[in-house]
């Protein structure tokens, strides 16, 4: 991944994403390039050919907000999206600037929460999808709900995880565009850069979405499972902003009550069940940055 010009890779990415007749002009004929060509967002922009031209290019580095607005509306960005081409456009801090390597550890009150839920898997993740922690009834759900575990790696690497998931496809293509999103405008970030590389090596699938530049934060979604020990599961999965943290985020699992999917919960759950005497089962590990 080369950060030196992040914001002309987001603007042909996204250029090529955009039919003709999507925005008004007439589709078909002979196009070397999916998509707009740079002289059709710049007229639909209102902007020169030439400045669109050293935007992509990385010529230009400052284009005002109301150019990158009229840019966005032409490339069908949703909101989201819009702030992110805004900030790619705004000037970082060297590399230099940022943070040194630091530890960092769940806080107890949280672990104490997870653990708290026996019926109710839960598990917290920092901004690379990094799990931290887990309750035993998340990592009943798929053992890659622990502590160490890569959870974008996972779904895209693990075979046994692509087989729990019943809505892989979409988990992926969610997957990628909220890593995206919360990785925020810093290209540079080596722990980003190192997990972008590593699976844009080991997965086609990573590689073709990573490269669509999509931009979406993470939101709740109903996963569907398929599980070996109780069948298939459909959970609802709400995901918390954990504030006062750096991007740590707390997924918390749940099922529609009274459904199906509520009683083979209950039985997974006391297939995990701690007995009398047992000590807390959370599983918890240090943050590193």
């Amino acid at each position: 991944m080369d950060g030196s010009n992040a914001l002309g890779e987001f603007l042909r990415a996204r250029r090529a994403l955009v039919r003709p007749e999507e925005v008004g002009l007439p589709g078909g004929g002979l196009r070397r390039v999916p998509g707009l060509r740079r002289e059709e967002v710049a007229m639909l922009a209102g902007i020169s050919s030439d400045y669109y031209l050293r935007l992509e290019q990385g010529r230009d580095r400052n284009p005002s907000v109301q150019v990158l607005e009229a840019i966005a509306r032409v490339l069908r960005l949703d909101t989201d999206a819009t702030a992110h081409l805004v900030g790619l456009a705004q000037e970082r801090p060297a590399s230099g600037a940022r943070p040194g390597h630091r530890t960092r550890r769940v806080p107890a009150s949280l672990l104490q929460l997870i653990d708290g839920w026996p019926r109710t898997p839960a598990y917290l993740q920092n901004r690379y999808t990094d799990c931290l922690a887990a309750n035993a009834l998340a990592t009943a759900l798929t053992p890659n709900y622990a502590p160490g575990v890569n959870l974008l790696r996972a779904v895209f690497l693990d075979p046994a995880e692509r087989a729990l998931r019943r809505d892989w496809a979409d988990l992926t293509a969610e997957g990628v565009a909220a890593l995206r999103s919360g990785a925020g405008t810093d290209p540079d970030d080596p722990r980003l850069r190192d997990l972008v590389g590593e699976l844009s090596l080991r997965s086609e699938r990573f590689r073709t979405l990573w490269a669509r530049h999509e931009v979406r934060p993470r939101h709740g979604r109903v996963s569907h499972l398929s599980h070996p020990q109780v069948g298939d599961l459909d959970l609802h999965s709400d995901k918390l902003s954990v504030d006062g943290t750096d991007g740590l985020t707390l997924v918390v699992f749940h099922a529609e009550p009274g459904s199906r999917s509520a009683e083979l919960l209950d039985i997974l759950g006391s297939l995990v069940a701690p007995r009398p005497g047992d000590s807390p089962r959370t599983h918890e590990r240090a943050e590193e940055s």
